[in-house]
């Protein structure tokens, strides 16, 4: 199975915004600045969190962070600040000392936009043949479009990542917007065919239904339209979420996409583990952005 990069965007119904900032806050932490944002992305106002170095005086490489869901619809974008309970801790600080400008805004039904249910907004978008997570990500790219506007941003070194819904947000974004320049994503890839089968689809959120997605693409052949820019891969063996069948076989359509550069396509795949993040894929994710990020692709 294989899908294009425009038609990809056919299927999501990728529609990005207008974005342009309404206001900014810093406020100096420990070791780096937190920016709290307002953005006005179309006709509403959304919140956006920003944490970078102190020093901001020359163009550094940036983060596009998807927040996770885990049925924390109060939390969205504070999760930057914040952290949740399967994260090793808040990743914002951790990035802006490794010298990354960062950024989160609030999905739809999270956050500040917590204002109705996912499933009220999940059914009226498909009724209307579009999806939750097509606004999701249309809004994930007006955020990219900020980040990459910024006197501060290179625009050349941007990377995305995530966990559980954010991992999504992220390598699916990451397959249809070349401006990402490498993505690390956790705990969410996966076969999604095989998760029907297997009976474990209903574990994920009504969010992620994009109708007809099934009949061209799936986690593997979206994941491969990201080749060949580089690609980290994250999974718990004893996740619900990924069950082992289904990880394998997004892969299969996966790797062969990085045949020409197989290093560029990483992988961390821990035994016993479920939906959480471990020392062992913080190390590699990390690792990962100073490869591809800390030096501009030339």
């Amino acid at each position: 199975m294989s899908i294009t990069r425009i038609r990809m965007r056919e299927l999501i119904g990728l529609d990005e915004p207008p974005i342009s900032l309404v206001s900014s806050r810093a406020q100096s932490a420990d070791g780096y600045v937190v920016e709290h944002l307002r953005l006005r992305l179309g006709e509403i106002e959304v919140r956006g969190i920003l944490t970078r170095p102190a020093d901001n005086s020359r163009r550094l490489p940036a983060i596009l962070y998807g927040h996770s869901h885990g049925g924390g619809y109060a939390i969205g974008a504070s999760e930057l600040l914040d952290g949740r309970e399967y994260l090793l801790d808040p990743l914002g600080p951790v990035f802006a000392r490794a010298g990354y400008v960062t950024l989160c805004i609030d999905m739809p039904v999270f956050g500040e936009r917590a204002t109705v249910s996912e499933g009220y907004a999940a059914k009226a978008l498909l009724w209307h043949g579009k999806s939750l997570f097509g606004q999701m990500l249309s809004d994930h790219a007006a955020a990219l479009t900020y980040l990459a506007g910024r006197d501060d941003v290179d625009p050349a070194r941007i990377g995305a990542f995530g966990i559980s819904m954010g991992c999504v947000l992220s390598y699916w974004l990451a397959a249809m917007d070349e401006r990402i320049a490498a993505v690390a994503h956790l705990c969410c890839f996966a076969d999604f065919r095989t998760m029907i089968e297997l009976g474990a689809h209903d574990g994920h959120g009504i969010y992620l239904t994009v109708p007809g997605l099934l009949t061209e693409a799936d986690g593997g052949s979206i994941a491969a339209l990201i080749a060949p820019r580089p690609q980290l891969v994250c999974i718990g063996e004893a996740d619900s979420l990924t069950p082992p069948e289904a990880v394998a076989r997004a892969w299969a359509e996966l790797e062969p996409a990085y045949a020409a550069v197989p290093e560029r396509l990483e992988r961390v795949s821990e035994p016993g583990v479920g939906h959480r993040e471990t020392a062992r894929m913080r190390a590699a994710a990390m690792a990962f952005f100073a490869a591809h990020l800390v030096q501009p692709k030339r």
